[in-house]
């Protein structure tokens, strides 16, 4: 019941960006926009994002349905015309709290069950919602979902195969297609229209005020059922087991995100679609690369004499090396950029290496290196070089 609760206060047009009077294609154009621009592939670790994308997604599968928009349509124009009473008890929006006519003191929280919002066994207004909304994915007490549960599950990926992109192999464990009956649920193969609803799903009833809806008993809620079910599924289409299936994760993920694979979750009752399956990647720290965005870091270890003479360094790549011209001069601590040979975008483009060079001050000198060093430092100093002129340390 509180799910249908839940489900009676969504506003699926408002969540679309669209007027209850739009068409078919200008949902469907509205929908496509914004899962483009919410989806997790597009939008790493934003959770406002996600969770806009999971309600555009739960908005298309009501409204993209010709039926249950028409349904839905008449379930709110109901609730907006008054013909449920008004909300009371501080509930706020949703049904929860007193529920009463205003024109008696009678408690409406009966319908639902009670005034907690438990489910009433006999029907009523919790059994017209499940009518409406369970036939399309919901959880109700009598109506099977219409596909089947999404699956998450994690993985840990090296530095370089997330930013290069991989496949890998996963064992999922949970309902698959039953492999005798291909999914239908049915020795035969064929499902059959329920001539008690006449395939609508549900049972119109008029209770005196209230037009009143129910799921209907034989086909629970799906318009059809099944006469000769299947013996090694019992009619439901799937079985328990484990699978195989590989992955393939695309370069440039970063630690956190989520990559969703539409159809690889767990498989939908009586040749319903599957649901998805959503894989968290989590990334390990590597020893020479980190990461700006889709650019690639790295520090390279230089003497005072490659930055003060000029010189060439050979860096390391993803997959190979790249030799970097070290300008005469060069301050310690500069960064380089070596265009596109950062980590790969999904336009086939690459970000670029940024090069740091650090010098590496050494802690033992031979005789000779040290001669030559005090012979440095002389002839630096009688050129009139002074490291700390201009530092405001030195006034």
């Amino acid at each position: 019941m509180a799910m249908q609760q839940e489900w009676a206060n969504k506003d699926y047009y408002g969540d679309l960006g669209v007027s209850s009077t739009a068409s078919a294609a200008d949902i469907k154009k509205a929908y496509r926009k914004l899962a483009r621009e919410n989806h997790p592939d597009s939008n790493p670790g934003n959770k406002a994002a996600e969770e806009k994308f999971k309600r555009v997604a739960e908005a298309y599968d009501v409204l993209g349905d010709e039926s249950k928009r028409k349904e839905y349509d008449e379930l709110k124009s109901m609730m907006n015309s008054g013909g449920f009473g008004r909300f009371g008890g501080g509930g706020g929006p949703g049904f929860t709290g007193g529920f009463r006519s205003p024109q008696s003191d009678f408690d409406f929280s009966d319908i639902f069950g009670g005034a907690s919002g438990g489910q009433n066994s006999d029907g009523g207004f919790g059994d017209f919602l499940g009518g409406f909304f369970n036939r399309g994915g919901g959880s109700g007490r009598n109506a099977r979902p219409s596909r089947g549960a999404d699956v998450e599950t994690d993985i840990t990926l090296d530095f370089r195969e997330a930013a290069k992109g991989t496949t890998i192999p996963l064992e999922l464990t949970g309902d698959a297609p039953c492999t005798v009956c291909h999914g239908s649920g049915s020795k035969s193969g064929r499902t059959t229209t329920c001539d008690l609803c006449n395939g609508s799903g549900f049972i119109r009833e008029n209770n005196g005020t209230f037009g009143m809806a129910r799921p209907c008993s034989q086909c629970d809620g799906t318009g059809t059922f099944v006469e000769d079910p299947c013996a090694t599924c019992g009619g439901t289409g799937t079985v328990r087991r484990t699978r195989s299936i590989t992955v393939r994760i695309p370069a440039g993920v970063v630690d956190g995100q989520k990559v969703r694979l539409a159809g690889q979750g767990e498989a939908g009752p009586n040749g319903t679609p599957a649901g998805d399956l959503f894989v968290s990647v989590h990334v390990r720290p590597d020893p020479v690369f980190t990461r700006s965005g889709d650019d690639l870091e790295v520090t390279v270890p230089v003497s005072f004499g490659e930055l003060a003479l000029g010189g060439t360094v050979t860096v390391p790549t993803l997959d190979s090396k790249v030799r970097v011209k070290v300008p005469a001069g060069t301050p310690n601590g500069r960064t380089l950029r070596v265009k596109g040979r950062g980590v790969p975008t999904r336009s086939g483009a690459a970000g670029d290496l940024l090069v740091t060079v650090e010098v590496a001050v050494p802690t033992t000198l031979d005789a000779s290196a040290t001669s030559a060093l005090r012979a440095y430092a002389q002839a630096e100093k009688d050129s009139g070089f002074d490291p700390r002129a201009g530092w405001a340390g030195a006034q």
